[in-house]
Order: structure tokens, then C-alpha cells, then sequence
């Protein structure tokens, strides 16, 4: 079990978890998940290659991934959750601890307890995990977001509302027309590649890279880019108070409701209690 407390689920979270995963223990022959969007593709068609980025990484460390299909299976996911979600935070509670780094700290002493208490010795102790296959320091290039981009005719292309620029070389300037690669690393860094060379270039970033209500966000992220939001509203100053046009003529409130127009029936009787006012009158 690989536990630890992060802001918001993500795909990068994903990776931190399973490269700590792997350098402990090694590749093991497959990882069973639920069906999160984060490891498979929900509704896959001819434009999309069905892997995720989580999958596409799992598959060049040669690991397969085996999804939850069925409640029996979904079965014994929850009921790992539910304990990390009932004995876990009794356990933090009588701890006294409510901040992520000493929650962290405290889950290694956890799991060791844990599983000394519950844990079930297999029907076949043999270990199935393997070495890893690529050199630790190489696994950031693995654990990391692909994708593709066309290159225009002047050298520049699009990524994640970001304009990227290549320099102008002997080797970029073959490019045109063509797609290069965009490696995106869990510290934001951002890389352009092309058969596995990275090319020189320059980022401008129109939004500053602000978060808008029209950015597509994964939901496992929607925590952390809510409070990014949060943020950013704080820092700008609230609109100075502009005074209605009927206050700056003077008008001001009496706390009555003003009366209406007067309906056809209101009309008739004040007609008739004029009239007879007038006939008592001569």
C-alpha cells in the first residue's frame, strides 16, 4: 500500500505515488485501479488512442493496469477506502495532528502497524515484482504529460492556451508542417522534442497563465484550481460603490411600497364616491 496527503488527486499525484511505489518494491505485473478517468478513457473513439497518460507510462515500465469492472471487484477497492477514511482519521485525531506534513509523516508508522495487525499471508508467497527496466533518474521522463503539436509556418505552436515559439535553426526550420512532441514535468517545466531532441524556445503565455471559466479541468484538480481562483480574486481590489442616479438627485428611501395603478373595480369606485361627494356638495 502507497499512501500519502496531497491537495487534489491528480495524474502528476498519481505518478509521485507509483515512483515511490516502484523504487521501494520494483515493477509488479499489473496495478488493479477503479475506473477513474485518470486510468482509462470513459467514452474512446477513433481520435483518441484509448490510453491515458497514467496508462501510457504504466505501459513503457511494462506494467499492465486492470480496471474494476464489476461490484465484487469495486467491492474490494472500498473497502480499503473505507478504512482510510474511518480508522485513519481516529488514528490522526488521537495523534493530534491536522496538517499535511505531519499527516505524511505519520503514514509510514501507519501501514507498518496496519499491516502487521491485518495483514493475510498470500496463498502463493512467491514476489512477482521485477526490477525496473529504466534508470531512476529517467523516470521523470516517463512519469510526466505527453501530447502533440503542429508546427506552423512560422515556427510557433499551441499548448495549454500557451503560445510556444521555436528558434530559428537548421533544424527547426524542417519542422514546419509537421508535429513535434510537448513533454510537460510535474514542476511545470515545459519541453518541445522532436525524435528525442529537445529544441530551443520561448513561451508566451497570453492568460498569464490565469484560470478562467472556460478551462477544461480535470475533476480530480478541481480543488486545487478552485482555491488558485480564490487567490487571484483576492488579490484584486473590490469596485469602488457608485451612488444610484436617483440618490445623487436626492431621492431617498421611505421603506413604503409605492402604490401601483389602480385596477378597473378601484377605478369605478372612486369615480362614484366623486360623483357623489359633488352631489352632496349642491
Amino acid at each position: 500500500m502507497e499512501l500519502r496527503f496531497v491537495k487534489s488527486e491528480s495524474t502528476f499525484t498519481d505518478f509521485e505515488a507509483l515512483e515511490s511505489y516502484l523504487l521501494k518494491h520494483g515493477r509488479p505485473v499489473a496495478f488493479y485501479s477503479d475506473n477513474h478517468t485518470v486510468f482509462r478513457v470513459p467514452n474512446p473513439n477513433e481520435h483518441m488512442t484509448g490510453m491515458t497518460q497514467f496508462g501510457r507510462a504504466l505501459a513503457e515500465l511494462n506494467i499492465e493496469i486492470i480496471c474494476a469492472n464489476s461490484s465484487q471487484a469495486k467491492g474490494r477497492v472500498e473497502r480499503a477506502n473505507r478504512t482510510l477514511q474511518d480508522r485513519l482519521v481516529k488514528e490522526l485525531r488521537i495523534a493530534g495532528i491536522s496538517d499535511m506534513d505531519d499527516g505524511n509523516a505519520f503514514l509510514e508508522g501507519f501501514v507498518e502497524r496496519y499491516n502487521a495487525k491485518f495483514a493475510k499471508a498470500p496463498a502463493k508467497p512467491d514476489n512477482l515484482h521485477r526490477a525496473l527496466n529504466i534508470e531512476p533518474d529517467r523516470l521523470a521522463e516517463v512519469f510526466c504529460l505527453r501530447d502533440k503539436r503542429y508546427v506552423t509556418k512560422d515556427l510557433t505552436l499551441k499548448y495549454d492556451r500557451k503560445r510556444i515559439r521555436l528558434e530559428v535553426n537548421d533544424l527547426t526550420r524542417g519542422l514546419v508542417g509537421k508535429y513535434v512532441d510537448i513533454y510537460e514535468f510535474a514542476d511545470g517545466r515545459v519541453q518541445v522534442r522532436t525524435k528525442g531532441v529537445a529544441l530551443p524556445h520561448s513561451i508566451f503565455d497570453p492568460y498569464q497563465q490565469r484560470v478562467t471559466h472556460v478551462a477544461i479541468t480535470e475533476n480530480k484538480r478541481l480543488g486545487a484550481v478552485l482555491a488558485h481562483i480564490k487567490e487571484e480574486q483576492e488579490k484584486v481590489a473590490p469596485p469602488p460603490k457608485v451612488k444610484p442616479e436617483s440618490a445623487r438627485n436626492g431621492y431617498k428611501k421611505t421603506g413604503r411600497r409605492p402604490r401601483g395603478r389602480p385596477s378597473k373595480m378601484e377605478a369605478y369606485y372612486e369615480r362614484r364616491r366623486a360623483e357623489r361627494a359633488a352631489e352632496d356638495a349642491n
